[in-house]
């Protein structure tokens, strides 16, 4: 086929005329600067084309009549006017597209092509990257033996020599600090982006941060798969880096510093000078929970890792794949978002020209405290259960009365642990996500919100952190009564004297179909500090309502992970 690729002298618009050229297409490298194009093709074949998307581009295309549009210029957030002007000159000139876009709605808007493809008769594809297109293609084949899906985790971790323009710096940069709306526990929720961090394991030692960001697959995949929550994050593997964007997000959240992208150009040079260090390999990874067929809580997990500095060139597997497709059937004509145009072992296939390496592990989840309750698990109610059973990211919604203490030195404590306000009917909500460690609980007491970190300690007993302090707790279970009395306490590493351990007054039980809580908490001297009791029923995937009006109007941009 003949193959138009206009940013084909960028990191990933190269790559893909290379393999393209590997496999005997007519390549034409489409590049602002001839001078470029004439080099990379002098790099890899091709025959260079001077072009920019915002001249005459219709005109060029006319000239050369490819069979194949693909547009790997980007940042497709900052396209204006028109955003699919280049998709339109490619109907205008009969050709198939393909675009890498890394905007959220960018991708999601070209299903407003989809009459002028059918017309055509030509394939408009949007998101012809590592998300959404292969992601969804993983997703699809992960959740293949699921009765419903609870959560949709990905994470894209690239090895810090893997190369990087400044483009894609600034698409990123746009983000950082400011919120975007995700679905969790089936709803909208908005939250910073770049932050709640959490470790991947890609095998063979290698352990990577990552936090989170935006992508298609967060506005794309709630509806098409009906997921409970999907949460999608990237990561960098230099800690100073990744630390670093992590305090620009809090800073930017704040308001204390600009826009970051107008840094782009400083930040882009710092990157090169960090570039020798750490390594070639990145890697992706897609998790699936939720419940299976048998009726029981299951997790499946697919993991690349590439190696040998190939990590830039898996973006452009899918449209190498598609490309290759193409030429021997025709593509189904009409517009829409790449999801699940191709399964996971035609994408697979694909990967086996390069140092990359996939697998896909599968087996049971068992929660935190089915472990510790070990045969007493089976002896609380199955509302108490339920609501116990992470699967991998689990939402509870209900409604709490709430006391608080009068004190000085309570109303203090109370202050530093971030407990809610006292009331009647209080709208509650609690995320529980599992972690390496355990599990994390979120409390949201209509807006009001203390999280505190769980992990295992044996059987009968779990600890629960609260900032400094970590206190272990038994747990007892009498008459389907679940109780947590404080056994243990630490501040800061430090062992606490049993005289100064918190009181913990807490009960869970089943009442009416419902899991029921029942938590009073009190410190020495203080007294009271808190007393929360009410109820909770989980929630699961639903209907997918709009997205807020900040991201469907273009104020919540979202750039592609796999960039980064």
């Amino acid at each position: 086929m003949r193959v138009f690729i206009l940013g084909g002298t960028g990191v990933f618009g190269s790559r893909l005329g290379a393999m393209l050229i590997e496999d005997g297409h007519e390549v034409l490298i489409a590049s602002r600067s001839y001078i470029r194009a004439h080099r990379t093709c002098q790099k890899i074949g091709g025959t260079p084309v001077m072009a920019d998307r915002n001249g005459d581009l219709g005109r060029i295309l006319e000239r050369h009549r490819p069979d194949v549009l693909v547009d790997a210029a980007g940042p497709f957030q900052a396209y204006s006017g028109d955003p699919y002007k280049v998709a339109r000159l490619a109907l205008g000139a009969s050709a198939h597209y393909l675009d890498f876009s890394d905007d959220a709605a960018f991708c999601d808007g070209i299903w407003e092509l989809d009459s002028e493809a059918l017309a055509a008769g030509v394939c408009v594809l949007s998101g012809v990257s590592s998300v959404p297109a292969l992601s969804s293609a993983i997703v699809t084949d992960l959740a293949e033996d699921l009765r419903s899906i609870d959560l949709i985790d990905m994470a894209i971790l690239p090895g810090n020599r893997a190369p990087r323009g400044r483009s894609v710096i600034e698409a990123i940069l746009l983000q950082i600090g400011q919120d975007m709306s995700v679905w969790v526990g089936g709803r909208w929720t908005r939250v910073r982006c770049w932050s709640q961090p959490r470790t991947y394991d890609l095998g063979q030692g290698i352990r990577r941060q990552a936090a989170l960001i935006g992508a298609p697959d967060l506005r794309l995949f709630p509806a098409h798969f009906a997921a409970g929550s999907v949460l999608f994050r990237a990561g960098l593997e230099l800690k100073v880096m990744q630390r670093s964007l992590s305090v620009l997000s809090w800073l930017r959240g704040c308001g204390l510093i600009p826009d970051l992208a107008r840094f782009s150009r400083l930040l882009h040079r710092i990157a090169g000078w960090l570039e020798p260090f750490g390594s070639d390999t990145g890697g992706m990874q897609v998790r699936v929970t939720g419940t299976d067929k048998t009726g029981d809580l299951a997790e499946h997990v697919w993991t690349l890792r590439a190696t040998d500095g190939d990590g830039p060139n898996i973006p452009a597997i899918p449209a190498l794949h598609l490309i290759n497709a193409w030429a021997k059937t025709a593509p189904v004509p009409g517009a829409r978002p790449c999801l699940a145009e191709f399964t996971r072992g035609n994408i697979e296939a694909t990967l086996g020209r390069l140092s990359v390496s996939c697998g896909r592990n599968s087996g049971h989840l068992t929660s935190l405290f089915q472990k510790a309750l070990g045969p007493d698990w089976t002896a609380l109610p199955v509302e108490v259960r339920t609501g116990h059973s992470v699967p991998g990211l689990g939402v509870m919604r209900g409604e709490a009365q709430i006391e608080r203490g009068s004190g000085l030195l309570s109303r203090i404590l109370a202050a530093v642990f971030r407990f809610p306000q006292a009331g009647r009917a209080i709208p509650v909500e609690v995320t529980m996500e599992t972690t390496e460690h355990g599990e994390t609980w979120t409390r949201d007491f209509a807006g009001q919100r203390f999280r505190s970190y769980l992990s295992s300690s044996g059987l009968g007993k779990f600890r629960e952190r609260f900032g400094p302090f970590s206190f272990e707790m038994d747990l007892p279970v009498t008459d389907g009564v679940l109780s947590m009395p404080v056994r243990r306490g630490w501040c800061l590493g430090v062992p606490m004297p049993h005289w100064f351990l918190p009181g913990s007054e807490t009960r869970e039980y089943a009442l009416d179909g419902r899991f029921c809580f029942d938590v009073r908490l009190s410190a020495p001297i203080a007294g009271l500090l808190v007393y929360y009791r009410g109820w909770l029923e989980p929630v699961s995937g639903s209907a997918v309502p709009p997205l807020p009006h900040a991201m469907t109007s273009g104020t919540d941009p979202q750039p592609e992970p796999s960039r980064a």
